[in-house]
């Protein structure tokens, strides 16, 4: 596979629609001929290192013999040159040897490593996720133990969440925690679904589990969080959890998705006991924004193939780019990554601005319509192939593959749309999502598509809450598609850009002129969607 970083389009969604230079007294280190410098540099990375084992890494996939679990090959020399360029502490703190940059930025660097093999990303990801639980949440020693390793990448994090009979159902899990006189707990239980969550790549691994104290209440309310390393901290020695099983997946075939067994495994509690959830969502939102990249990255990726096999491949003596359909569905991939990829950096960029309302509102837009988006131009892109997009030697059918697990992935969609119904819209009854429709009224060619948000918000406040839901996933993609476009055009007042104003122009036509089709389908209310209880 080829890639090469998307540099323009980044940094216009990154600097023009999102506003990142509004961070500059956050930020004073960081100015655009230093932004140029990171993104050039993963760029490289993503190309020449990690873009090449992609299709090697899906074919190959991981093996699991005696507790390990062995990485595809070239995977391991991937990871050696990621860790020494720093790239896995860009946003974290500087105390513990992180860069101190925007988050922002550091998601656009993930952009460009998702891209290139979605496998491989999947593991600075999560350990992402454990850096941010950790200096949130953990005690200062916790921080002194874990912070440095983590943020250099000598050491690797996870998330270990779901159980085999609870599944989206935090509160029902039953892996149990018991004290013991030293302080520490001891975990026992089963995990399922932990990307990564064994692997040869570092000496070490850092799990944060969820798991109810002995005597805790029963439900969500009694679950805490712990950190448990694969190797004990006192001694070195080996902890009691190990992974049992490797689950054979659709896609990212490289990542290893494993069942982990506690066996009285030692941990130690993060943050207090029964507040495990609030650590938990700590880490969830920040895996939620980096998925909603992962969609941008993978359609990305899915767009170039599609690109460079149009200009090459000839059907009835003409190349098949030359049809107007095939460049229809590559300027709707297009269009769509870049309406996407404003929202992602729009949100990482409320996050580091401190502009909370903003952020709470955008993160399940990012992660949703993101995500949507990368199986939608995944799809496009094995259509460009004709049959062989569908044979797996064309190589865009694993694209499709891997895209289909980020829908699913931390939350899947439909909670999404929930969560934007119940705790954001109810939560302030729609004050941060009227705020953005008054942006997208400010600019013309997207007021109409504004003023039926504002109708669909009106009703979604007013209805039952059976009624809403039945029009909340509808009412998302819709706050998704208009949210694009007012980020997109803000960045064209801020940065005019003929190639930018182009494609928008095309967005505007083609999807943004759909909005008034959303608004019965959000209004369609619980009867008509039938009983399937028998």
């Amino acid at each position: 596979m080829t890639y090469a970083a998307p540099i323009a389009d980044m940094r216009f969604a990154l600097e023009a629609c999102a506003d990142l230079w509004r961070l500059r007294d956050r930020y004073p280190d960081l100015d655009a001929e230093t932004l140029a410098a990171i993104l050039e540099g993963a760029g490289q990375l993503a190309s020449e290192t990690l873009a090449p084992i992609n299709r090697s890494g899906d074919r190959a996939g991981v093996t699991l013999k005696d507790d390990v679990v062995t990485a595809a090959p070239g995977f391991r020399e991937a990871y050696e040159a990621f860790k020494a360029g720093g790239w896995q502490g860009l946003a974290a703190d500087p105390a513990y040897g992180g860069q101190g940059l925007p988050r922002a930025v550091a998601l656009a660097v993930m952009e460009t490593v998702h891209s290139a093999n979605m496998s491989f990303g999947l593991l600075p990801m999560l350990t992402l996720g454990a850096i941010e639980a950790i200096e949130t949440h953990g005690a200062p020693d916790q921080k002194q133990l874990y912070l440095e390793k983590l943020i250099s990448g000598e050491w690797s994090g996870t998330m270990n969440l779901t159980e085999p009979q609870a599944g989206s159902d935090l509160g029902a899990l039953t892996t149990k925690a018991t004290p013991q006189a030293d302080g520490s707990y001891a975990i026992t239980g089963q995990k399922i679904f932990i990307t990564w969550g064994e692997h040869d790549l570092t000496p070490n691994i850092i799990h944060l589990v969820l798991a109810r104290i002995d005597g805790a209440p029963a439900g969500s309310k009694g679950i805490s969080m712990f950190i448990v390393p694969k190797f004990r901290d006192e001694d070195g020695s080996r902890n009691a959890v190990r992974c049992i099983g490797l689950e054979e997946k659709m896609g990212i075939h490289a990542s290893p998705t494993c069942t982990m067994a506690y066996e009285g495994a030692t941990g130690w509690l993060i943050g207090e006991e029964n507040r495990g959830l609030a650590a938990m969502f700590t880490m969830m939102n920040a895996a939620r924004l980096n998925v909603g990249m992962e969609g941008v990255a993978v359609a990305e990726a899915a767009y170039q193939k599609a690109l460079a096999y149009a200009r090459e491949r000839k059907q009835g003596g003409a190349f098949i780019i030359e049809h107007p359909d095939v460049r229809r569905m590559l300027m709707t991939m297009r269009a769509k990554i870049q309406a996407a990829r404003a929202i992602c950096c729009a949100t990482a960029v409320a996050a580091d601005a401190g502009d909370k309302a903003r952020e709470d509102l955008l993160t399940p837009l990012a992660k949703a319509w993101s995500t949507d988006l990368g199986v939608e131009a995944a799809s496009l892109g094995v259509q460009i192939h004709g049959g062989m997009g569908f044979v797996e030697d064309g190589g865009a059918a694993q694209f499709y593959r891997d895209a289909r697990i980020a829908p699913i992935y931390e939350g899947a969609n439909g909670i999404q749309a929930i969560d934007l119904y119940g705790r954001k819209l109810l939560g302030d009854r729609g004050e941060a999502m009227f705020a953005l429709i008054e942006e997208a009224r400010g600019f013309a060619p997207i007021r109409a598509a504004a003023d039926v948000l504002a109708d669909a918000t009106d009703y979604m406040l007013a209805a039952s809450r059976d009624d809403a839901l039945a029009g909340a996933s509808a009412y998302l993609a819709l706050a998704g598609k208009v949210a694009g476009g007012t980020l997109w055009a803000s960045g064209l007042q801020r940065a005019p850009n003929a190639d930018q104003q182009r494609l928008f122009d095309f967005y505007v036509t083609t999807s943004m002129s759909r909005a008034p089709s959303r608004l019965a389908e959000i209004r369609i209310g619980a009867d008509a969607l039938g009983d399937f209880s028998a």
